[in-house]
């Protein structure tokens, strides 16, 4: 099997880390193998560490690339988030064992727990990166618990050791409080200096087990992740669990039932190294040349075409989305390209769905549904950046479950579906479970954003002197609408939140509509509580008053519900000087002059069209959040 062996230099003593890489031919004990990935709440380090982990086992040059090295999409060096999970294989030597470690840096934001937990899939164990600032945050225990369910061993450790207001002690507390181990088990580093980042590859070689699958029995190998190449058509992130995967073999999806030749295969190291095999326990790529990328779907179990295995691996959850909205092209000419780039890039992020709609106002395009509004976000950036589209993105709902009046129960993710008020008789929305984790002094601004957001409390439990975490019940359409940023914002940014969806509960919810010069604009339509529909109504007639450009013709802006309308804006007309030629002479040719002006404005106003703005669209968007 090849694989890249590190070497000591000369003097240096047993067990150190090896910066040079040869490319030797060994044979590795399965043993020696690791699979691991880390977790963490954002902004507590993840990517850094992963850095140091690289230099020290001479993936990388020590301060030769640039930070966080597997953040490498533009979107992520901007944000300072990671969106996507990445792979790199990493060669260690404690003097007399060669390791093979295969380590999955994670995001740590929430609308990306999808990309967690197909990483779990492929790990036995899971570094838990703790801040040693801020504490144990939601997120880190939502990962926790993710990693839990999927049997991985837990290495904790608290990073950042080296800042200022560093609080070590403290968060050593919280972590033995919340994993219930001993203190001398929990690490602590700096991912920035590298202090104490060789003893955490160290646990990581002691205290994680081999993978268990035997080269021996039939190959399965689960595919954790997939990207386009335009030359290589799709390749595919795999952890082979058991058997051996060889160049030129005939494989096929067991999902999808396809028969593929293996064309290439290899690992990264951080970049593409070829080999001529993958065995079990290992994490690599593979290429088939194929472009269809309906054959090779995330979470799907590849084995041979002949011999192979009976049944698939488990795999991971597929999450559900929970934001929906529609991206629809600014050229009419735009659709086929949109249907070609929401294809591609759905076998890069796989937790989104789209379907085709139309609009009698935006014409064709798709029902787009994501994990949140951060993903939401993330995916039309992309698709603007990478494949160069010009996209309106319809405002955010949730799917809502409505029972008509003959006993009918539909799902509706779309507000235009949504049937008339008379026919409705009961309409459900969908609940999550909140945690959220905030300072003591932050408790009172907290509850009051909840209170004001229909949450309905569960417990408040005291993690340690100033940390609370605090439970409730609430609407997911009020998580969507900007509630992560007004909880960043009555805490200081020192809440965080995580979620889980529960179930569906019934709620006094109507269908609003937007009017614009008497026809409803759909992709303004939205589902809301009944007792806030005049406010909202209010406040998105003004704003789409300030968006829609003056015409020859008096303009209405209206809020409706049920039929009734509940809010309005006029956008007076724009007034053409049609007396300006007429100089002196009697006051009556200014008057017909004036009395055919206002015939014409109303014959325009009967058959006139109003063509708004793209900008009008994005304000639905930031207005919605900002609403209740």
């Amino acid at each position: 099997m090849p694989a890249a062996r590190a070497e000591r230099r000369p003097g240096e003593p047993r067990g150190s880390i090896c910066y040079h890489i040869c490319r030797e031919v060994y044979a590795l004990d399965p043993k020696s193998i690791r699979n691991f990935c880390i977790i963490a709440h954002i902004d507590h380090g993840k990517s850094t560490l992963a850095d140091r982990l690289m230099e020290l086992t001479g993936a990388i040059e020590p301060g030769g690339q640039h930070p966080q090295f597997l953040d490498r999409m533009e979107l992520e060096r901007e944000r300072g988030i990671t969106i996507k999970a990445q792979a790199v294989r990493l060669s260690y030597s404690d003097g007399e064992t060669e390791y093979e470690l295969n380590l999955i840096d994670t995001p740590g934001h929430v609308d990306f727990n999808y990309e967690v937990s197909r990483t779990l899939a492929a790990c036995e164990g899971a570094i838990l990166l703790v801040d040693a600032a801020q504490g144990v945050e939601a997120q880190t225990i939502g990962n926790l618990h993710l990693a839990l369910e999927n049997d991985l061993v837990i290495v904790p450790v608290v990073n950042k050791v080296d800042l200022v207001t560093a609080e070590p002690e403290r968060v050593r507390e919280e972590v033995v409080e919340i994993l219930g181990v001993s203190p001398e088990e929990l690490l602590f580093c700096s991912a920035k200096t590298g202090e104490g980042v060789l003893r955490v590859l160290e646990a990581v070689v002691d205290r994680i087990p081999p993978p268990a699958g035997s080269p021996d029995d039939p190959l399965s190998a689960l595919v954790f992740d997939s990207s386009y190449d335009p030359y290589r058509g799709v390749v595919s992130f795999i952890r082979v669990v058991s058997g051996v995967l060889t160049m030129g073999m005939d494989v096929k999806m067991m999902g999808e039932g396809s028969r593929i030749q293996v064309e290439s295969l290899g690992y990264l190291t951080p970049d593409g190294y070829p080999a001529e095999q993958l065995e079990a326990g290992e994490v690599g790529f593979v290429a088939t040349g194929t472009k269809d990328v309906s054959r090779l779907g995330v979470g799907d179990t590849l084995t041979s075409f002949t011999g192979g295995s009976e049944s698939p691996l488990p795999g991971y959850k597929r999450p559900k989305p929970v934001v929906f909205a529609g991206l629809y092209p600014v050229e009419n000419n735009g659709h086929e390209p949109l249907r070609n780039a929401l294809a591609k890039l759905r076998l890069n992020d796989s937790s989104f769905d789209y379907e085709p709609e139309s609009s009698n106002t935006l014409g064709f395009g798709f029902r787009c549904g994501f994990l949140g509004l951060l993903h939401m976000d993330i995916v039309r950036e992309r698709l603007e950046r990478e494949y160069d589209l010009d996209l309106i993105v319809t405002a955010p709902n949730v799917v809502y479950r409505v029972t008509d009046k003959e006993g009918k129960v539909f799902t509706v993710n779309n507000p235009s579906e949504m049937p008339p008020t008379n026919e409705v008789v009961r309409v459900e929305e969908p609940y999550v479970s909140l945690l959220i984790i905030t300072p003591g002094e932050m408790v009172g601004p907290v509850m009051d954003l909840c209170q004001h957001r229909r949450c309905t409390y569960k417990d408040m439990v005291y993690i340690s002197s100033n940390r609370v975490e605090i439970s409730y019940m609430m609407p997911l359409a009020e998580m969507v609408s900007g509630f992560y940023d007004q909880l960043k914002s009555q805490s200081r940014g020192y809440a965080s939140l995580d979620y889980e969806l529960e179930d569906y509960r019934e709620g006094p919810l109507v269908k609003l509509e937007i009017l614009v010069h008497g026809e409803v604009v759909d992709a303004f339509s939205s589902i809301v509580p009944r007792e806030s529909a005049q406010g909202r109504g209010r406040k998105l007639a003004k704003k789409l008053k300030e968006k829609i450009p003056r015409q020859l013709f008096e303009l209405a802006i209206q809020a409706s519900v049920g039929g009734r309308i509940i809010a309005r804006e006029t956008i007076p007309a724009r007034k053409k000087d049609v007396t300006a030629k007429c100089y002196g002479g009697d006051i009556t040719r200014k008057r017909k002059l004036w009395e055919k002006q206002k015939a014409g404005k109303r014959r325009m106003k009967m058959v006139g069209k109003v063509e708004i703005p793209q900008e009008a669209f994005v304000t639905m968007i930031t207005t919605d959040d900002s609403l209740s």
